[in-house]
């Protein structure tokens, strides 16, 4: 016993840690900014639309601030990271987290040329983006943490979604991939894929066509809430998260366990 190893206290606390999350005016973002700011964090939370930012910003507290964002603009990201770092003295967390519905038929012609450029501009090169405007800060921090939010169609895919299953694939891969280069430097990099989840792009959907597809494809057969996914990214943006990166975790009710 005397050789015992003890145990070496980890920190589970983000209060006063700054963080960044995207497409935070809605959904699994706002639900995010909202949990993070609740927990002590300086959230800056980044939309298009800056008014609905800004409601999100009153709810959550004095310590968050919104910005308008559009993360299909590369010299928008470089300016308002900027002034993100700026305002809170530096950057600690990132959570790229925004997204937009991608349905496109493949013989759709000029539309579906449009739907692809604008879901991998949004989906997955604002992510690099993002990473890339953030680095010099993130290196800064002394437990820096990076989340990407991908979906259960980076891991399967749905008829007539190809546009948006490139973009959320190509998430997998990227996160992989900065987990490996910025390890050095002691960032984490992981993704989450959530399932189905109640927000904004699944209100057309009717309940009862939700009830009928939960029932048949997930295990808890049931919808989640933007707050169940919110919960895995403050799980991954801990302090005490230092030693998992590039992990790919599906938040989606069994629906990627389910066979039958």
């Amino acid at each position: 016993m005397a050789n015992a190893r003890r145990t070496r206290p980890l920190s589970r606390s983000i209060a006063g840690r700054v963080a960044i999350v995207t497409g935070a005016a809605s959904g699994m973002g706002r639900a995010t900014a909202l949990l993070l700011a609740s927990e002590g964090a300086k959230v800056a939370v980044t939309d298009l639309d800056l008014t609905a930012c800004q409601a999100v910003a009153a709810e959550a507290g004095p310590n968050v601030k919104a910005f308008a964002l559009d993360v299909a603009d590369g010299e928008a990201i470089k300016r308002v990271v900027s002034e993100i770092a700026a305002h809170f003295g530096g950057i600690d967390i990132l959570i790229n987290n925004a997204g937009v519905s991608s349905f496109a038929p493949l013989d759709a012609e000029d539309e579906y040329e449009a739907i692809w450029h604008r879901a991998l501009a949004v989906m997955l090169t604002a992510h690099q983006r993002m990473v890339r405007a953030a680095l010099p800060h993130l290196r800064q921090s002394d437990a820096a943490r990076i989340v990407n939010i991908a979906s259960t169609e980076g891991l399967g895919a749905t008829p007539g979604d190809t546009p948006y299953v490139a973009a959320k694939t190509g998430v997998t891969g990227l996160t992989r991939g900065l987990a490996v280069d910025l390890g050095k430097d002691g960032i984490t990099v992981n993704c989450i894929c959530p399932g189905p989840i109640r927000t904004g792009m699944t209100d057309k959907v009717p309940e009862e066509d939700k009830a009928v597809f939960a029932k048949r494809r997930t295990a808890l057969r049931r919808y989640g809430e933007p707050e169940e996914v919110a919960h895995v990214t403050l799980s991954l943006v801990l302090p005490a998260a230092s030693y998992i990166t590039g992990a790919v975790i599906p938040v989606d009710g069994g629906l990627m366990a389910r066979n039958a």
